[in-house]
């Protein structure tokens, strides 16, 4: 068979790639199949123009990918096929049923032209990607054991000691032999489930809240129960009634930067909680992800009622980088220690690589100036798009102090979830109300993410999917 003789690519990339494309290529279009036999080393350099280590090169990246594989002594043949790339397939599946997992199905899995501000993250632009590459570099010359060991089960010491400082400055009393390092602060989440609860307890949210919560707790099995959500935090008195009538074990909650209305708890809805709380034996696990996108920042459960009712986790996968896996919990030390132990018979320990790199980044000054900046610019994107979506006839509930979520209202009759599906097809991921409320009672509410606002033509999409 004679192939392709390779010419200097015109696209900025390398020999190699050229050579592997061109194999790609020939299998795609059946001119080698299954089972096929690669011409040797040497005789494919001749055929394509280029060098014998050129050719060993693309050879050992196909078989890394799966495409040929080698057989000692016998030479390169080709493997199984796989079926035929389909741009519909690897998209996101526009009929799925809108439920807790919808908006993270449809954002996750979408298009890299697709539209997302119903995602819950920083654009990629966003983010401090010089501060990142240069904690790599640093990474990449550390010692040995860093980049193969693993850590210890709590996770990095000198990483827990930075936070239980920053904690401090919340008003967070802990030690750093009270934190516990996660994958992520939906692990911290999982884990606690998986620690506190068993199938059938109940477990109280705000309604709205983040549609995860909801996720997590359906695969733990708990009995969901919405509480109101105000302006100033949960409803105190429904939160009082239904905590005396549904005796729950775990109530999981924002503090600052509520997800998805922006709100912030207030003093007094603080004490009034933590008074019930204390009353009737409740656990609350405060997600405090936002929390270096305030201002000024709100009152803290942790540090208004310590660690023995409240647990604190926390993550930097929004101001730093999703792709750095790494969260904490922070609880009393006899839950850390029983924690520790789940942590070791589920993952085992933790890794070094991530904490690392994040240690590295808050200690060199730059994650605060990255952070400066980051508010004043969601600041400016908080008034662009509210002007924005107002001339559209959708109205913020309540305008937030800070963050990157706006809660709107739809144009009276006006249904979320229809919009959504028709802003889908048309290339835009949206958030509809109802998948934030165990109640079903926000059907013609919508989260906006502000930083994923940017692109003009959204507005355009969202006036068409309104009709």
């Amino acid at each position: 068979m004679t192939l392709d003789r390779a010419k200097a690519p015109t696209d900025g990339g390398t020999l190699v790639a050229h050579v592997m494309a061109t194999i790609r290529k020939r299998i795609g279009a059946r001119n080698l199949l299954s089972g096929d036999r690669l011409p040797s080393i040497r005789a494919f350099a001749q055929q394509m123009g280029v060098s014998n280590s050129t050719v060993v090169e693309a050879y050992d990246r196909l078989v890394a990918d799966g495409v040929i594989q080698s057989r000692r002594g016998s030479g390169f043949f080709v493997c199984a096929h796989t079926a035929p790339l389909s741009i519909t397939r690897i998209g996101p599946k526009l009929d799925r049923a809108i439920d807790p997992f919808w908006v993270s199905r449809q954002s996750l899995d979408a298009r890299p032209d697709m539209l997302k501000p119903g995602c819950g993250w920083l654009p990629a632009s966003w983010m401090p990607e010089t501060s990142i590459r240069r904690a790599l570099r640093t990474l990449s010359r550390t010692r040995t054991e860093t980049l193969t060991d693993y850590g210890t089960p709590l996770g990095l010491a000198p990483l827990r000691q930075l936070l239980s400082r920053r904690m401090a400055t919340y008003g967070i009393d802990t030690s750093p032999d009270q934190i516990l390092l996660t994958e992520s602060g939906t692990q911290a989440i999982d884990m606690l489930c998986r620690f506190l609860i068993e199938p059938g307890d109940t477990v109280l949210i705000d309604d709205p809240c983040y549609f995860n919560f909801q996720a997590l707790l359906r695969a733990h099995r708990a009995n969901i129960v919405g509480v109101p959500f105000t302006a100033n935090g949960p409803d105190v008195d429904a939160f009082d009634r239904i905590v005396k009538n549904t005796k729950p074990r775990l109530y999981i909650t924002n503090s600052g930067l509520h997800n998805p209305t922006g709100a912030s708890l207030s003093p007094m809805v603080a004490h009034r909680i933590l008074k019930t709380v204390e009353q009737h034996d409740l656990i609350v696990i405060e997600d405090d992800i936002f929390a270096d996108f305030e201002n000024t920042p709100a009152p803290r459960l942790a540090a208004l009622g310590g660690l023995d009712r409240v647990i604190h986790i926390g993550s930097f996968s929004k101001t730093l980088s999703a792709s750095v896996r790494c969260g904490y919990i922070a609880a009393s030390p006899d839950w850390i220690d029983g924690l520790t132990d789940l942590k070791i018979a589920t993952g085992f320990s933790s890794g070094n690589l991530a904490p690392e790199l994040v240690l590295s980044i808050l200690k060199d000054g730059t994650y605060r100036k990255h952070m400066d900046a980051l508010r004043t610019r969601l600041a400016t994107a908080m008034t662009r798009v509210t002007s924005q979506l107002q001339s559209l006839g959708i109205t913020p509930v309540s305008t937030p102090d800070a963050g990157i979520f706006l809660w709107c209202k739809l144009p009276d009759g006006m249904n979320a979830a229809t919009v959504a599906r028709n802003a889908i097809a048309d290339g835009v991921v949206l958030a509809p109300g109802n998948v934030f409320s165990i109640s079903q009672t926000a059907d013609d509410l919508m989260r906006f993410n502000v930083a994923q606002c940017d692109d003009p033509k959204l507005f355009e999409i969202l006036k068409r999917a309104m009709g």
